[in-house]
């Protein structure tokens, strides 16, 4: 019994667990009310080059080390990004180098999204996972059947 809870507790560490996320920020991509995913741990472990613009990460949130945050990767070391901290096209917008070793995240529903346009570049020692699926269950799931959707 021990060696299976031991071989779980290293699982969901380190390789992959489901999750449920919840919140505005991530609209339309992700519900409000909550949506379960797939979380990959391991493959940012084993290959970190191989997190791309685009991809929706699980980070400890820099502002609140307490806080676990999904956002969508819109900058890797070295790029530019264009930023406007109101969400809106305007006089405000400034550029920003994402400095190395660092990230720039944002949510897909950006007036309701606290993200790198508030507290800058996110390191990436701070990424706890990529998403790779959202699980879409129906209230009687023991009926009908669930779905799958891979981000």
């Amino acid at each position: 019994v021990v060696n299976i809870a031991c071989a779980t507790h290293l699982f969901l560490q380190y390789v992959g667990t489901v999750s449920l996320m919840s919140g505005p920020s991530m609209l339309p991509t992700l519900a409000v009310n909550g949506e379960i995913v797939v979380e990959d741990r391991i493959s940012l472990r084993l290959n970190p080059s191989s997190l791309a613009r685009g991809d929706l990460v699980v980070v400890r949130s820099p502002i609140n080390p307490t806080a676990i945050v999904c956002k969508r990767v819109i900058g890797l070391p070295g790029d530019v990004v264009c930023v406007d901290p109101t969400g809106q096209t305007s006089p405000s917008t400034e550029h920003v180098l994402v400095p190395k070793g660092h990230i720039w995240i944002c949510g897909d529903n950006l007036p309701y999204s606290r993200d790198s346009r508030l507290y800058g570049p996110v390191p990436m020692a701070l990424i706890r996972s990529r998403l790779f699926a959202r699980v879409s269950c129906s209230p009687l799931f023991l009926l009908r059947s669930s779905e799958v959707s891979v981000f």
